[in-house]
């Protein structure tokens, strides 16, 4: 689903990823979300996103930590 909805141009935004076609980064979506913000919100704040376009941000994240290899140290988290 995301595949065209985010990108990643080194020219723009230090290459972070993109929604397509604008300037906002799959981070900022994600921050304000962790912030609290509903999607509602965001949409409103930003007019030229789309739902669709914030969940690609959310998978695209998603699909990144699972891309991420973790090595455990052995020694349970506090």
């Amino acid at each position: 689903m995301q595949d065209d909805l985010i990108i990643t141009d080194p020219s723009a935004m230090m290459g972070k990823p993109l929604i397509a076609g604008t300037r906002i980064t799959v981070e900022l979506i994600l921050d304000k979300l962790a912030a609290g913000e509903t999607i509602k919100q965001i949409l409103k704040d930003y007019p030229q996103l789309s739902r669709k376009a914030v969940l690609a941000a959310i998978a695209f994240a998603s699909d990144a930590l699972k891309a991420t290899v973790t090595h455990p140290s052995g020694e349970a988290a506090e």
